[in-house]
């Protein structure tokens, strides 16, 4: 195939919009999927479905594929070749992408893997698979970005609008690829999508009604390499959109509010240290909103059942977000007293004679570990470490000095993370999960809190962070209850 061919296709492509005209596009062309995790094995039926001829590719071999994950994976991707996909693993040959009109890559391969620079100078069309479930539907996107407190945003925005009475499908780096049902999610409905710096790189035309960017601190320093280049990621959330939209921006944060003025629409500021020209704020321990000069109460912030100030944040945004789509004070105050958190942040696991386990595995960098420390005044033995992703250390070691009386490391963090922390606290070395949670349930006294906040990636010892976070779930529930 001619790069001139491939250009026009390309055009072709881009210019088909969204809804209908997107999902005919993509009929008898011929599309290669990077990447077979979740979100490309869910793309890969997404363009079997709409009648693509489907390639799809993975550097792992069939048996590493099913061994990696527990949860069955290893049988989805082997079910793709009864679907028509063509399977390439093992490797990523060139055949896979030659003839290939679209290319759709999953968030974990870099965008400088050789395949995807080679078909860019060609002039095929690289795209994430969040850009491909965007450009499918015709939904309303509110989308949420940041270091920290993704997950919980997002799913609370899901909840405040539920409680508004919309039709909302979840997903995104939540860990539900939105191709899984983006054919079926009706076009009067709003998805709320939880995206990553990864998924940002690859999006094209991908414009959220609603944009919401929470905070922005170090992380990902080893994809990303520099500070500028995931602040740009980060921004692209922005890029799309115009006038019309909201932009959703934490005040008090220094990185998130700096990227503010590369926001088109109509910004929704929101604040738990002061009061803000519009949007949502705290005023006399009350969560308040402002909107075209209006001030209106929504609750009480001691009816936030979530632990921490960082989740008073959480919920200061989920309002923001929700009332630009038009969900009453009174309908936000009913979802957030309904609300009772996500698995995997700071998820209260078990009381133990007096000891209280705490699961925070989404804690994959130091500001997250940072935020759990801080929701907690009793003494904690720690339960830290995986890989560290090129991060600095010298703020959890300053906290840890105040509130960590034990930390049990484990993984490959134990190298990095442990000379840091044996200067302020008792340090010990696990190397499984197991023997961590027995350790650390050994060093707690009556009044204490057990918390697994690692601060650093999972991907050294688990295939993710909820794998982790269920691992150390069973062996906490599996401790031996003590005689009084």
């Amino acid at each position: 195939m001619t790069v001139a061919v491939e250009a026009r296709l390309a055009r072709a492509w881009a210019d088909a919009g969204r809804g209908r005209p997107a999902r005919a596009a993509l009929a008898g062309r011929r599309v290669t999927v990077l990447g077979l995790a979740r979100s490309g094995v869910a793309a890969c039926r997404l363009l079997r479905a709409l009648g693509a001829e489907v390639t799809g590719t993975d550097a792992r071999r069939p048996d590493e594929l099913a061994d990696r994950r527990a949860d069955g994976l290893g049988a989805d991707v082997r079910s793709l070749a009864g679907a028509g996909v063509r399977l390439q693993l093992g490797g990523n040959p060139p055949e896979a992408f030659r003839d290939a009109e679209l290319v759709i890559t999953s968030p974990g391969v870099p965008v400088d893997h050789p395949a995807l620079v080679e078909c860019r100078e060609r002039g095929v069309p690289v795209i994430g698979e969040l850009e491909l479930a965007y450009r499918v539907t015709t939904a309303e996107v509110v989308a949420i970005t940041g270091t920290n407190g993704k997950t919980t945003t997002t799913s609370l925005i899901g909840a405040l609008l539920a409680e508004g009475g919309r039709r909302v499908l979840l997903g995104g780096n939540i860990g539900r690829p939105l191709s899984g049902e983006a054919l079926a999610f009706p076009d009067d409905g709003v998805i709320v999508a939880e995206v990553s710096s990864f998924q940002l790189e690859t999006v094209d035309r991908f414009r959220p009604r609603v944009a919401a960017l929470l905070n922005l601190t170090p992380d990902h320093l080893d994809r990303h390499r520099t500070l500028d280049a995931y602040r740009d990621a980060k921004a692209r959330i922005f890029a799309r959109q115009t006038a019309g939209d909201w932009a959703v921006v934490n005040a008090d944060d220094p990185g998130a509010a700096a990227l503010a003025g590369r926001a088109p629409g109509r910004l929704l500021w929101f604040s738990r240290l002061q009061a803000v020209r519009e949007g949502a704020f705290v005023r006399d321990g009350a969560v308040t909103l402002r909107l075209a000069g209006t001030e209106r109460t929504v609750g009480p912030v001691e009816e936030i059942s979530l632990r921490g100030a960082h989740n008073v944040e959480n919920v200061l945004a989920a309002c923001a977000a929700a009332s630009a789509l038009g969900v009453a004070p009174e309908r936000l105050r009913a979802g957030i007293r309904g609300f009772r958190g996500v698995a995997h942040r700071i998820e209260r696991v078990r009381e133990r004679a007096g000891v209280v386990f705490y699961n925070d595995s989404k804690a994959t960098n130091v500001d997250a570990t940072l935020k759990a420390l801080a929701a907690f005044r009793e003494p904690i033995v720690l339960v830290a470490g995986g890989r560290d992703k090129a991060q600095r250390f010298e703020a959890l070691v300053e906290a840890a000095r105040e509130r960590v009386k034990a930390a049990v490391l484990i993984g490959e963090g134990r190298a990095t993370l442990g000379p840091a922390l044996r200067a302020v606290t008792a340090v010990h070395e696990s190397g499984s999960i197991a023997e961590a949670v027995a350790m650390a349930a050994a060093l707690a006294v009556p009044g204490d809190v057990v918390l697994l906040s690692p601060a650093c990636a999972s991907f050294d010892m688990f295939r993710d962070y909820e794998h982790r976070g269920d691992v150390f779930k069973a062996e906490v529930l599996a401790l031996p209850e003590l005689a009084p």
